[in-house]
């Protein structure tokens, strides 16, 4: 019998420290591997090219290359790769810039082993993890944003074609629940969340959390 995938994990991360306690962390779990770490961004796709990990745990300030330039660059040669944001700053509008570039979720470094773990694993399954106070930030920043002209001027909402499970399951994420949250109040399984959600993405045209629920917000979707 065939033993399951382990999660490839990379971190770039300028910090040696750092670098060295995740790559202990993770070697010793049995369900991922320690696949690269670098102290930089500037060579980012060719790196993730050669490693070609799952999830990416990503510092947001390094020197030269920024890690929300660093997502940019790798979303657009490897769109499937899950990258989490880690840092030790809860920035508004660096957390909004992050999730718009591609990253799939945003982690403070002063969270516990126990958190990064749990969040490299759920952006594995397609979630999108955030801390708390991330997640409060985030919706505050994007609740502000101008509601766009196009929307403003009509009286109806764009139509992407979005299910009436599907503009529940945003608006859920409008709100801030999680993808386990929104299975635990919908009563459905984890991965039929992720499953509306990918296909939420595909009608709004969007590749990442931040940019669906800027847009719903945005148009006034939901």
């Amino acid at each position: 019998m065939a033993s399951e995938k382990k999660i490839r994990v990379v971190v770039f991360d300028d910090n040696e420290e750092r670098r060295k306690s995740l790559r202990y962390l993770i070697g010793m779990l049995p369900d991922m591997d320690f696949v690269g770490e670098y102290e930089d961004a500037q060579n980012a796709v060719v790196e993730v090219k050669k490693s070609k990990p799952d999830v990416i745990l990503m510092d947001i300030e390094m020197p030269g290359v920024t890690g929300i330039e660093a997502v940019s660059e790798i979303k657009k040669a490897f769109p499937e790769i899950s990258i989490l944001m880690q840092t030790i700053f809860d920035d508004e509008a660096m957390i909004f810039d992050a999730l718009k570039a591609g990253a799939s979720g945003y982690l403070l470094k002063k969270g516990t082993p126990e958190k990064v773990i749990e969040g490299v694993r759920e952006a594995y399954q397609g979630g999108a993890p955030m801390s708390p106070a991330i997640a409060s930030k985030v919706l505050s920043f994007f609740r502000n944003m101008p509601v766009s002209a196009t929307a403003a001027e009509e009286s109806d909402t764009p139509d992407y074609g979005l299910t009436a499970r599907q503009k529940e399951i945003l608006t859920e994420l409008v709100n801030g629940s999680s993808y386990k949250m929104i299975a635990a109040t919908m009563n459905i399984s984890y991965n039929t969340v992720n499953t509306h959600i990918r296909h939420v993405y595909e009608k709004l045209h969007v590749h990442s959390l931040g940019e669906a629920v800027a847009k719903a917000l945005k148009e006034r979707i939901v």
